[in-house]
């Protein structure tokens, strides 16, 4: 495995596994095989409402708790709930995270972040970090959090390689954790020939291609899937490496282009938002 390295001193694994949009019965199978086939990172949220199945696949998978990076995130109608940690790790079944996040900048946001901070202080988080917080809403954290997160998660992939967003946390070596890694839906990004032609070139996939061009850039990846054959490839791109020329050939595809656009109505409807959490 290959690791970042924190702005706490801590260590994170390049690669995990997500479990956005993954029922709590496949998440709970994709979590143990997971771990069993040397996956050391996990990242759930809240809003997943998978919570308690991702903590029954890490019990079943017998992989000690101390060996898995486990990543969660507070959801924002939660921000203000004196026990949303808490009731976070209870769902989990575990005594801390390896890294709790705010989900969105929505509701008392601040709020939010300072449950992070507390969680922190008290050892129940070893990390902490905020999701989808850019422009604006990052640099008004950056006025008010009294603990630098370690952490940012936010879309990421070869044709949006989030550039100024990127100068701003290397002045705090905050790190960057991908979602929608491969682009989103309509497979246009690994459908791009430049991945057909390295991926002959180094014998791998069009998506193992992305996923190690995500590891090189200093990302963080976390790939989702059900399938075990999948998330067994996800795993397998260690072995090789792009060469400079290689990432100069991907930069090419950086046309700044998103699959996600936040709005505003969105936030609104973020912060009214009630997960209904998995029962026992």
């Amino acid at each position: 495995m290959e690791y970042v390295t924190m702005n706490n001193g801590g260590k994170c694994p390049i690669i995990g596994i997500g479990t956005y949009t993954i029922a709590p019965a496949d998440a709970q199978n994709s979590v143990r095989e997971a771990l069993k086939m040397g996956y050391e990172c996990i990242d759930t949220a809240n809003a997943y409402v998978n919570e308690r199945a991702v903590g029954r696949g890490i019990k079943e998978s017998g992989v000690p708790r101390e060996r898995i990076f486990l990543s969660t995130k507070l959801w924002a109608s939660e921000y203000e709930n004196e026990n949303a940690v808490d009731e976070t790790l209870e769902r989990l079944g575990v005594d801390y995270v390896d890294l709790l996040y705010i989900h969105q900048p929505a509701g008392n946001w601040l709020a939010g972040y300072r449950q992070l901070e507390k969680a922190y202080r008290d050892g129940k988080a070893k990390a902490i970090g905020i999701s989808n917080f850019e422009g604006k809403y990052l640099a008004e954290l950056e006025t008010k959090w009294e603990i630098v997160p370690q952490f940012i998660q936010v879309e990421a992939h070869p044709y949006f390689t989030q550039e100024e967003l990127r100068k701003e946390l290397e002045q705090y070596n905050i790190k960057l954790m991908s979602w929608y890694p491969l682009g989103h839906g309509d497979k246009l990004l690994v459908a791009e020939p430049v991945f057909a032609k390295l991926g002959k070139k180094y014998g791998k996939s069009p998506a193992q291609v992305i996923l190690r061009w995500h590891t090189q850039m200093g990302f963080v990846v976390i790939p989702g899937s059900k399938n075990a054959e999948h998330i067994r490839d996800n795993l397998d791109i260690l072995d090789f490496k792009l060469t400079d020329e290689d990432m100069a050939e991907i930069e090419k595809l950086n046309y700044g282009t998103r699959y996600y656009n936040r709005t505003d109505e969105a936030l609104a409807g973020f912060a009214a938002w009630q997960p209904e959490y998995e029962k026992e």
